[in-house]
């Protein structure tokens, strides 16, 4: 088995129902500002609808993913984020009927199905954005606009963290550092 590396950095989104494209939006602020600061080496950041294959294929042996999408609780709070490190061997509950993500199976039976498969992520955090509308049209509304900035910064610190951790352990190992 090849051994994880590198990182996957995966907005989840509808660029098309407003509050549920933050995670597109994150990705495109991170595409913007790696071009003043570069990310780490084998640092990929993509857009993804949230279709399960599509995610088992954008975290397929990557040593971290990080997975930015919108979420809308009943009292939610328009740009309050959530972060979740998800443990390994850990595997959320998939959300209950009438309560799944506009993208139709949720992360959490993406999560599911690729566990299952054997196709599960490496370490993964997700980021969660509490939503206010996720009706048509484009365009986040003010409060999760407003809440990118801060998020990009912690998804970045997450990022170079790893990377740093990464090449640490490479150079106590005896390999030189990269």
């Amino acid at each position: 088995m090849k051994p994880l590396a590198g990182t996957a950095v995966i907005g989840i989104g509808n660029d098309f129902r407003r509050d549920d494209g933050v995670g597109w939006a994150t990705i495109a602020l991170l595409c913007e500002r790696e071009a003043r600061r570069p990310l780490p080496s084998g640092t990929e950041l993509v857009q993804c609808d949230g279709d399960p294959g599509r995610l088992m294929t954008l975290w397929e042996g990557k040593a971290l993913t990080l997975v930015i999408d919108a979420c809308f609780p009943p009292a939610a709070q328009p740009g309050r984020t959530h972060r979740w490190c998800v443990a390994p061997g850990e595997m959320p509950h998939p959300a209950a009927a009438g309560r799944q993500s506009t993208h139709g199976l949720g992360l959490a039976e993406a999560l599911c199905l690729a566990d299952s498969l054997g196709r599960g992520p490496g370490r993964l955090i997700v980021y969660a954005v509490e939503g206010a509308d996720r009706s048509l049209g484009t365009g986040l509304t003010p409060a999760v606009a407003a809440a990118l900035p801060h998020l990009a910064r912690r998804i970045e610190e997450d990022v170079r963290e790893h990377g740093e951790r990464t090449r640490r352990t490479r150079f106590e190992a005896g390999s030189p550092p990269v």
